[in-house]
């Protein structure tokens, strides 16, 4: 039922005018105050790359428009939902590439992560503002920088989180994707400490992190030697709920030996 309403959603649109997408991808070579009012460059990232006059806006005769993915798109395939950069840690090229060609790669695996996680309500209506509104959700934009920053490595978790808060004091709230991407991102830099902060938050907004995100948070305690921490953190997480699921963990870890040793008798006591 509900791939078949997401084809309904997708088919016959395979184009829409995303109006506001150029509107978060400029900005100063300085940040705004921290809580700034001005919501219309709610986020302030440096987009500076090679053009000759430093404008950071794209002329309107060449803004590309922003396109839905096309009726055959399948969001519950295994398979990624767009190619990721060659080169994560190029900054200057991801967000030229993401200022160029608008958004719509983000969204898409936005829509594809949610989908996956059973938020199908969630990510069907990401889409209806895309396709119905013409616009581009605010969430998309602030995770898509969020997780550039995320995914370009150790030197660049600071401005990850710098992004995150930018985006709640802009008055954007995240979804249960974006907060899966900083806590894979700061567990991928062994900031253990930080991405339990946030999985904790995940569970105070009612969302539940999905094993790959438990995973990889729980994996950076384990390489960090911070085994007693990872306990800590384990027991904040079931006073709100929470229950990793075993079977899930076998089949989310293709790590044996050690890791794999250590992850078991960390989550299950085995």
């Amino acid at each position: 039922m509900a791939a078949a309403a997401v084809r309904r959603l997708l088919r016959g649109a395979s184009s829409t005018s995303v109006s506001n997408t150029s509107r978060f991808l400029s900005s100063t070579t300085s940040p705004p105050p921290h809580g700034s009012p001005n919501t219309n460059s709610p986020v302030a990232f440096d987009w500076s790359d090679d053009d000759a006059d430093g404008s950071s806006h794209l002329p309107p005769s060449t803004e590309k428009k922003d396109e839905l993915p096309p009726p055959y798109y399948d969001p519950f395939s295994k398979k990624p939902a767009i190619a990721e950069p060659s080169d994560p840690t190029n900054l200057q090229e991801v967000f030229h590439k993401m200022r160029k060609e608008g958004l719509t790669d983000y969204a898409i695996k936005m829509f594809d992560g949610l989908s996956k996680d059973g938020l199908t309500h969630e990510a069907l209506a990401l889409f209806a503002v895309i396709k119905d509104r013409g616009s581009m959700p605010d969430v998309v934009a602030h995770t898509a920088v969020l997780e550039a920053y995320a995914s370009a490595g150790p030197a660049h978790w600071r401005d990850a989180v710098r992004t995150y808060d930018r985006m709640l004091a802009s008055g954007v709230m995240p979804n249960a994707y974006t907060l899966a991407v900083l806590v894979r991102g700061l567990a991928a830099s062994d900031r253990c400490a930080e991405a339990g902060k946030y999985l904790v938050e995940m569970l105070d907004r009612g969302m539940r992190p999905n094993v790959a995100t438990y995973l990889a948070a729980f994996e950076a305690y384990l390489r960090m030697e911070k085994v007693e921490e990872g306990k800590a953190l384990l027991e904040t997480m079931k006073g709100k709920g929470f229950r990793p699921d075993e079977e899930a963990v076998r089949g989310g870890t293709v790590k044996r030996g050690q890791v794999f040793d250590g992850l078991m008798k960390l989550l299950f006591g085995k």
